[in-house]
């Protein structure tokens, strides 16, 4: 084929590429409540930020069946997608992280009620973090089928839960309280399992547990910087009011921002 050729045109309905894509569906999501030009990137941000969060539940949850399933490659090969994914989801706060309060308050009241500690698909992220509350199922009851998913996800291991699994396995020490936890409950730290990282990472630093231990711990860092850029964000946009959807705002964010998801991992490095 001539470099010259020209690309085919002519298409009897609509093209390959909008029947993959449904970029017609895509931009005609867009349904601003207010007069104000600046809604539109909050809108359009708010959305990208919810498709970022479909393909990473997607990762890890392809990370934590491959680890149940004893295929390690396969699970660390779905957690360095997700580091990359992370950064760009991260990356979506810069459109509107400079807003002033003035800016946000032109369109703040098109929010009503909506918050985004309401994203269903946030909340499969932070169970398979690890982050479980059954309360958080609660401002779902009114989507059947949306409810019924995050009640499955909030009775499946985390991906942590089966990280630990897999230790064990190994022949390492895991305790068996946490091994048999109740999986529906937030996971808690344990002295034990911190001890079993300090060991890995004393030993081999090419061995696959270590690698496994640094990608959890990428996508820990990458988490512990999403919700230190969305403080930083709204604590920029609307200092300390009350937040959308009646939450407490900046003082839930920063609580939020103090915590580590897979603890062990971090408070290790001080043992070894």
């Amino acid at each position: 084929m001539s470099h010259d050729a020209a690309p085919n045109l002519d298409f009897a309905g609509t093209t390959p590429y909008e029947d993959y894509v449904q970029a017609d569906v895509l931009t005609h999501l867009q349904h601003p409540r207010s007069e104000d030009p600046g809604e539109m990137v909050f809108l359009v941000t708010t959305q990208v930020m919810e498709l970022w969060f479909t393909v990473i539940v997607h990762e890890w949850e392809t990370a934590t069946r491959a680890l149940r399933e004893d295929r390690l490659p396969v699970a660390m090969d779905a957690l360095k997608r997700s580091a990359r994914e992370l950064d760009a989801l991260n990356a979506s706060w810069r459109p509107i992280a400079q807003l002033t309060p003035s800016q946000f308050n032109a369109y703040r009241s098109a929010l009503g009620e909506g918050s985004g500690f309401q994203s269903a698909m946030y909340r499969r992220m932070e169970f398979l973090l690890g982050e479980k509350s059954s309360s958080m199922l609660v401002p779902h009851r009114g989507a059947p089928r949306v409810h019924a998913e995050l009640e499955k996800a909030l009775h499946e291991p985390s991906l942590y839960d089966e990280t630990l699994r897999l230790l064990a396995r190994r022949g390492l020490p895991v305790p068996q309280a946490v091994l048999t936890r109740d999986v529906s409950q937030k996971y808690e730290p344990s002295a034990e399992v911190e001890a079993v990282w300090a060991r890995l990472y004393e030993g081999d630093q090419q061995s696959d547990l270590v690698r496994l231990g640094e990608a959890l711990t990428d996508v820990g860092e990458l988490v512990w910087r999403w919700r230190n850029d969305h403080l930083v964000a709204t604590r920029r946009a609307m200092g300390s009011k009350t937040g959308t959807g009646g939450s407490a705002g900046v003082a839930w964010l920063e609580k939020r921002a103090r915590k580590n998801v897979f603890p062990e991992l971090w408070t290790a490095r001080s043992h070894v």
